[in-house]
């Protein structure tokens, strides 16, 4: 994209291999570019040297404090000369959490009335697992940012969102473009151009038997079938009608994805795809894999008939516009990535547990709970350890000292207590005397990593060494004992 002089740019990325790619390309385009980096060495980012861009660029480090990016604008009126160029700022997203709300406005706006009077445009390229957050703080600051744009990964491929850009041919505003990744460069993908085969459909209601709880069909544009995959054969010919599906039990999940995936993949935006649940089965984790795979409604067990038939009426005419990834089972990997449950060893635990918070595909602050639990005195830890019984996949418990850590994947802070009594055999309030809850991403990886210090290793855990006897000690004579008398046959009563 251009970027005007005298300007500063912002974009974010989930990922850091992203944003890497990002800022390689865009150094790879330039004629001078002066590169800053904060939190990594500046010279890992043109390890091997990007293809193309100026033959030397001057590299500088910015510590990760806030009295840092306070003097920001002053170290760069003492490095960089008037040429024009741009400025390259690398930085996580967590550097700008040092700030407040308030300060970052200033800094923004410090950084402006610096740009004004000189070449330069400084383009900010931030990423990280609290981007949203930045994303969020970043919208008011359109006053002092002249371009704010982020970059999400979409399974096979990626999805760049201009919220605004202003350069001398005008401004772009709300702009969504598909991007795909070719030998480490990001490059737009054409718009698929799909032409339903019919047009006609689009008051047909296609629906599995039980989803009308027994009633026969309510018009002539209703079609019942016996089961999900008879009417999912049927709605392989459907362009633009409406698709119910039934769920009666949690094993349904895998194979109610792949059809509603292929569907959606083939059959194109048009369908409309509601998924009713019957019985008690759905989790938090199966809706979102159910939505990431194309469904435009899911109406739970408590809705009434009534209830259901207006969600039926409130999806007409919409249109299904998500991207839905081609490879179902790594997106089916990336929605639920623990395929574990019941009890870790301490290092497999953490490991696991790093593993899915850092998953970008997942939502900010909404992976699970990590919950410390401290038996009562009258039970040891590894008693209370056999009455934990985990049953869902993700569900991971772990023994440290005197308390037991379960992560509860997917699991919401009100849905604790509910998780707890079909974990536990017994009433947890009367197994354990407290306990301790992180829902938050930045809490769970921080705790965790306190957990990995405590892991044993063969260095941490080895005896201290015991220095061998000097030979004058082991030559030195040992004191004698020395004799007692002792008087046979004495009577010791008196």
């Amino acid at each position: 994209m251009l970027m005007q002089p005298s300007g500063c740019y912002w974009l974010t990325a989930n990922r850091q291999e992203d944003a890497r790619c990002l800022a390689r390309q865009c150094i790879a385009a330039q004629h001078t570019v002066t590169l800053i980096a904060s939190g990594l060495a500046p010279d890992t980012l043109l390890s091997p040297a990007p293809v193309g861009g100026p033959a030397a660029i001057p590299l500088f480090s910015l510590p990760e404090t806030r009295r840092a990016l306070h003097a920001f604008t002053d170290d760069l009126a003492r490095v960089l000369s008037e040429k024009p160029r741009l400025v390259l700022f690398f930085a996580p997203a967590s550097l700008w959490e040092k700030l407040s709300q308030d300060e970052l406005r200033l800094w923004t706006k410090k950084i402006q009335h610096f740009l004004n009077a000189k070449p330069i445009t400084l383009l900010i390229i931030s990423f990280g697992s609290v981007i949203n957050a930045l994303r969020t703080r970043l919208q008011s600051l359109y006053r002092h940012v002249d371009g704010l744009a982020q970059l999400d990964w979409q399974q096979d491929c990626w999805d760049y969102r201009i919220n605004w850009w202003a350069n001398s041919g005008g401004m772009l505003a709300d702009r969504a473009l598909r991007l795909d990744l070719n030998m480490d460069h990001f490059r737009l993908l054409e718009a698929e151009q799909s032409t339903p085969l019919t047009l006609n459909d689009e008051a047909l209601y296609l629906a599995e038997k039980t989803v009308l709880e027994g009633a026969p069909p309510l018009s002539s544009q209703w079609t019942l079938f016996d089961s999900n995959a008879e009417l999912h054969n049927r709605a392989q010919q459907a362009s633009a009608a409406t698709v119910i599906f039934s769920l009666q039990h949690n094993d349904q999940i895998p194979a109610l994805a792949e059809q509603i995936h292929s569907l959606r993949r083939t059959r194109g935006s048009g369908l409309k795809i509601v998924v009713r649940e019957m019985r008690a089965s759905l989790r938090y984790s199966d809706e979102r894999l159910l939505l990431a795979c194309g469904v435009n409604s899911i109406v739970p067990i408590n809705a009434t008939m009534s209830r259901f038939l207006t969600m039926l009426e409130g999806i007409q005419g919409q249109s299904y516009n998500r991207h839905v990834p081609g490879d179902l089972s790594a997106l089916m990997k990336s929605m639920q990535p623990l395929q574990a449950r019941g009890y870790l060893p301490l290092a497999d635990f953490c490991q696991s547990v790093t593993l899915l918070v850092n998953n970008t595909l997942l939502p900010e602050n909404g992976k699970g709970l990590l919950v410390a639990l401290r038996p009562v005195p009258e039970l040891k830890p590894e008693q209370a350890l056999t009455l934990c019984k985990p049953r869902r996949y993700g569900d991971l418990v772990t023994l440290l000292d005197d308390r037991l850590y379960l992560f509860l994947s997917s699991c919401r802070f009100s849905d604790l207590n509910t998780a707890l009594k079909f974990i536990f055999h017994l009433p947890h309030d009367e197994i354990f005397t407290n306990r301790l809850v992180w829902h938050e991403d930045l809490q769970i990886l921080s705790e965790v990593r306190q957990l990995t210090s405590k892991v044993p290793t063969a260095w941490r855990d080895a005896p201290a060494p015991v220095a061998a006897p000097s030979a004058s000690a082991a030559t030195a004579p040992q004191a004698r004992r020395q004799p007692h008398n002792i008087t046979l046959g004495q009577d010791t009563t008196t």
